[in-house]
């Protein structure tokens, strides 16, 4: 079965929750939402998205549902990751806002209502800061703290803390978002993207009391792939010409100056040595020869991928109805009322 996205906004507030093996975490989990959520005059929904547990999660959030109708539960045929699960969790969220957070209670709920304030100064994503993280040094703080440095350079976002999964979402922010693959990671790179007004606060983080952490240094090479991809969507996605079309040039244009300076060399040595001169320049034997040819050859390469890029792009466009800006709202002059006869 696929989800659909819904329209239907009838709660105030849906918390979006990947599992995968919490078992443990979940049932106390469910208790400090409620907890934190009890005062706040919220109509909310708490959506668990079993990510393919295999622990017996699946089984404690059906006995979860069946004690509070306010637990809603995906699941999973397989593990497809957290970036599905938050996607599945979008598309089947009713709330007006929507929260993320993780399942293994390093998130605290008790930070919620702080979300919802900061969210109402004009916001539209309240992104969760780790200031004390509870975390190991080596194998998590390090890693991460390098991360952050790297991809805030490149992406002129400046986020301290990208990899919080307690974030505040507007509704109409999660509708703009395409995630694939692993893209979860950078979720404020494409709000900062579509152009939406983000914010930080910190966050209070706790130490993981029962059940294995699912991160590791593994996941470090997929961070950079997917900044790669990160970078080329936000940069050239609608324009792939001009990163392709620029490595072409660059590349053929190098290739055609070094074929230039060898011709040259030639025909100098011929000037001054004469037939003699001319036949004793070995050019052919020359590595940078074999260089410039192979430049020139990957430039045109370079120009022909980007020309079908700029075909593919135009047909994600036009055959999917989709346009290459992002709205916040129109303001025009209604049509003027006819005066009665």
């Amino acid at each position: 079965m696929r989800l659909t996205k819904r329209n239907m906004q009838d709660k105030d507030l849906s918390l979006v929750i990947p599992v995968f093996n919490e078992v443990e975490n979940l049932r106390a989990l469910t208790v400090e939402i409620t907890e934190a959520l009890a005062d706040q005059g919220l109509d909310y929904e708490i959506v668990y998205v079993d990510d393919g547990s295999s622990d017996g999660s699946f089984e404690l959030m059906r006995t979860l549902h069946e004690e509070d109708a306010r637990v809603v539960v995906i699941r999973f045929r397989r593990n497809h990751g957290q970036t599905a699960a938050f996607a599945a969790g979008f598309d089947h969220a009713r709330g007006k806002l929507i929260l993320t957070m993780d399942a293994d209670r390093q998130n605290d709920p008790a930070d919620i209502p702080k979300f919802i304030t900061k969210l109402g100064e004009g916001y539209d994503v309240v992104n969760g800061w780790r200031e004390n993280r509870q975390d190991g040094w080596l194998m998590r703080k390090l890693p991460s703290m390098i991360a952050n440095r790297l991809i805030a350079r490149l992406t002129h976002v400046p986020l301290r803390d990208r990899g919080c999964s307690l974030r505040l979402f507007r509704s109409e922010v999660v509708k703009d978002l395409h995630l694939y693959g692993e893209l979860h990671r950078f979720i404020p790179e494409m709000v900062n993207f579509a152009g939406f007004k983000m914010a930080e606060v910190p966050v209070n983080h706790r130490a993981r009391v029962a059940g294995i952490s699912k991160y590791g240094l593994s996941r470090t090479f997929r961070v950079i792939l997917d900044l790669i991809t990160i970078l080329f969507l936000r940069r050239y996605s609608d324009r792939p010409m001009q990163l392709f079309g620029g490595l072409g040039v660059a590349s053929g244009g190098t290739g055609v100056l070094l074929g230039i300076y060898l011709t040259w060399l030639k025909v100098w040595a011929g000037i001054q040595g004469g037939i003699d001169g001319f036949h004793g320049m070995k050019i052919g034997e020359r590595p940078l020869l074999l260089l410039a040819i192979l430049l020139i050859i990957l430039g045109v390469q370079f120009l022909v991928m980007g020309l079908i890029a700029e075909l593919i792009v135009r047909t994600y466009y036009e055959t999917q109805d989709k346009t290459i800006y992002y709205l916040r709202e129109v303001i025009e002059a209604q049509d003027p009322v006819k005066p009665a006869p």
